[in-house]
This record gives structure tokens, sequence and C-alpha cells, in this order.
């Protein structure tokens, strides 16, 4: 299995590599995993991880340098299956607020703006640490060996709002309910850190790999 982990000069590159091979050996899957952004690997990938550490406006001007944006439309509409990670899976929406409307990938539906409600709650922002995960058993395969009230790691003050009820496949608690896992089709992604989710992370990381997205 060959799995490329998007590099568009955003963070947690390496370690969200690192995370994948390591959830890979634990399921003895055969895996070359690299960062690239080359458009032979993203084009030959049988998997993509679209990492994200920063603000939503300069993670999409990321994907916008070096033809990120159309290559992974080619890809992912072609069946690769890809996995957003925090801000990866915020670029996913239709668009973004933070530091001013930036456009998303569009792939689901819902935009990313502030956590008011959390604000408003006398909550800390950034939403930040370890926070209890919510769905149902058995929906999608990524939650696939976990069992709600788990726990994933998150480190964000936007939050994706006017979700798809369909395409939300878990869900946390921050003074708002917050969209933990989505997914339409072949295009998943979380809001918290998988790579630094310890076994939850590792497990869903495993799911992914292993996931046949119809």
């Amino acid at each position: 299995m060959r799995v490329v982990v998007i590099d568009y000069n955003g963070g947690n590159l390496a370690s969200a590599a690192q995370a994948a091979r390591r959830a890979a050996a634990l399921r003895g899957i055969k895996a070359d995993i690299l960062i690239s952004r080359e458009e032979a690997d993203i084009l030959s990938a049988d998997r993509l991880i679209l990492p994200g550490q920063g603000a939503f406006a300069n993670c999409a001007h990321g994907l916008d340098t070096g033809n990120l944006r159309p290559l992974l439309e080619k890809a992912t509409a072609e069946g690769t299956p890809s996995l957003g990670i925090c801000v990866g899976m915020q670029l996913m929406a239709r668009y973004g607020l933070e530091h001013g409307r930036t456009e998303g990938l569009g792939w689901i539906d819902g935009h990313i703006a502030p956590m008011d409600e959390s604000a408003k709650a006398g909550l800390q922002l950034p939403h930040m640490g370890w926070n209890t995960l919510s769905f149902t058993p058995g929906a999608h395969p990524l939650t696939e060996g976990l069992q709600p009230g788990e726990h994933g790691y998150f480190v964000h003050s936007y939050a994706l709002k006017e979700a798809h009820e369909d395409e939300v496949i878990a869900t946390a608690d921050y003074g708002m309910t917050i969209p933990a896992i989505v997914a339409k089709g072949n295009r998943c992604g979380t809001q918290f850190h998988v790579e630094k989710s310890q076994e939850v992370g590792l497990t869903i990381l495993g799911n992914f790999l292993l996931w046949q997205a119809r």
C-alpha cells in the first residue's frame, strides 16, 4: 500500500506519517508511507492523508501552492480514500472564516467558524486537550474497535458548523456540539489529532488504511 501525506507547507507532517507507519505495523499492513507534494505520488497513492496545523486561511493557501487543490480533487474523485486531520478536516468544508473568508474544498456541508458558544459558556479557547467522543457503534468503519466515551486529543478554536448530520460520524462537547469525525464517500476527517490520540488515534488510522469506501 502506498500512502502519501500531503506536503503543503503545513505542520505535523512528520508526526502524521510516523503515526500512520505505527498504525500499519500494528495491523500487519505493508505500507510505503511518504511525505510528498508531487503529482505522480498523489495520483498513484492508495491513501491520502491531509494533516493540518495553524490557521485555515494559511493552510488553504498552502493547497493552492503547487497545484495541490486540483490534484486532491482528481485523486479523490477517482476513488482514492483521503483523511483530513484537524485543519485538514476543516479544509473539507465549503469555506472557513479564520483570517477572513477562505474557500475550502467543498467536500462536506457546512463552514468553519469561531467557537463562540464555547466562549459564552466560559470555556477557555483554544479547546485543548482530551475530550470524549460520542458516536453510534458500528455506524462507520472508521470507529470500528472503539467505544463511545473514548477520547481524542483536540487543539482548535474554530469548528465545523451547519454540518449535514449524515456526514457527522462522531461528536464531542465543549459548550457546543463539535463534529469530531466526518465522512462523505471516500473522504473523511477528524477534528482531533489522531497522531496525538494514542491508541484511539492508531485504531482510527488503522481503520482508514483498511477502509474500502463505497
